[in-house]
């Protein structure tokens, strides 16, 4: 569980599952070496990868490669099932910033044997959230800046207006799959500009109008002075 500020108080994020889009940036499906997909292709991370600001990133171990991916997560806020496009945001309750971490030398072996990515997107801390939940009232998300700096030095730097499939069509899509449950998290996917993270880093990342986060970034076994 991770409680951010809500409007005069503060939500406690207790998702059921976070659902991950992949390639919904056109230029980062390129960097990837990858088509832009035809319909939204999407994977489940744990809820048990969740830290909140002032909780480190770690870096696991068995990884030789571990990137950032910055993302708008939409936060369900009532019972989804078969929700179509034009209803679609009835169902969202707000918005905040998730990291994606992923194990991309984990990742690029999943792929090549075929697995899921449950390994390379589900380590403990590999969903970093914040800094604030925003009430879907207060933001229209259809074009704000969206980027992330790795000790100061930008990284990436896009906007949502980018994403291939937007909000309404990854509920109606997803839902219609899935149902989501209240406090389920959708990541709307990363713009292009993925890269390595090592230890001692310090992330920032940002999404216009919801304001800054910022994570350490530590290697498995070592402590934060």
């Amino acid at each position: 569980m991770v409680r951010l500020p809500f409007r005069d108080g503060f939500y406690e994020l207790r998702p059921g599952k976070i659902v991950a889009l992949a390639k919904n940036y056109a230029e980062h499906a390129r960097e990837m070496e990858s088509e832009v997909p035809e319909r939204p292709v999407f994977f489940l991370k744990p809820p048990s990868s969740l830290i909140g600001p002032g909780e480190p990133i770690i870096l696991p171990r068995m990884s030789r490669r571990v990137d950032h991916e910055v993302e708008l997560a939409v936060i369900i806020g009532k019972r989804a099932k078969r929700v179509p496009r034009e209803k679609a945001m009835e169902y969202v309750l707000g918005y905040t910033i998730l990291l994606d971490i992923t194990a991309r030398d984990l990742q690029a072996e999943a792929r090549e044997k075929g697995l899921p990515w449950s390994l390379p997107k589900g380590f403990d801390t590999f969903a970093p959230v914040g800094p604030r939940v925003v009430d879907k009232r207060e933001l229209k998300i259809d074009d704000l800046e969206i980027g992330l700096k790795v000790n100061g030095q930008l990284r990436q730097l896009g906007r949502t207006s980018e994403m291939v499939f937007k909000v309404p069509e990854l509920i109606e899509y997803i839902s219609s799959v899935m149902t989501l449950e209240p406090g389920d998290i959708l990541a709307t996917g990363t713009p292009a500009g993925v890269g390595p993270l090592s230890h001692g880093d310090r992330i920032e990342a940002w999404i216009e109008g919801i304001g800054n986060v910022e994570f350490d970034v530590l290697a498995e076994g070592s402590i934060l002075c």
